[in-house]
């Protein structure tokens, strides 16, 4: 896949909250993934897909996800960004607010190889 096709794929699954398959179908195994902040006692990064999908699942079972809305892709080259709105509860404070976020992807061989999200805490 192109990058556009590799971008326009994952706005397209992410729109629909299909964050798992994202991850699945467009990852490559020894993505580089970067938060703008590290959880208590971890590391802002996570290096290969196993990681990345354990960072995803827990997540997932973290947050209550009511909306999103995902704008772009915005494609140049081998990269490409895309922002996010979350309308999201944290579960364990109960906390209802809205996440916004701007993610910067790279494409190789027709997988992400490295994400990078960038967002206010």
């Amino acid at each position: 896949m192109t990058t556009q096709e590799v971008a326009n794929t994952l706005v397209q699954l992410c729109s629909e909250g299909k964050f798992f398959e994202a991850i699945e179908t467009l990852y490559a195994d020894d993505i580089v993934s970067m938060e703008a902040g590290a959880p208590p006692g971890g590391s802002r990064e996570a290096k290969g897909i196993e990681a990345v999908k354990g960072k995803a699942e827990w997540w997932g079972a973290n947050h209550e996800i009511h909306s999103v809305q995902v704008e772009g892709p915005l494609v140049a080259g081998a990269h490409f960004s895309v922002a996010f709105h979350i309308d999201v509860t944290f579960k364990p404070q109960a906390r209802r607010h809205t996440m916004e976020e701007i993610a910067v992807y790279k494409v190789a061989n027709g997988k992400i190889v490295y994400e990078e999200f960038f967002y206010s805490m």
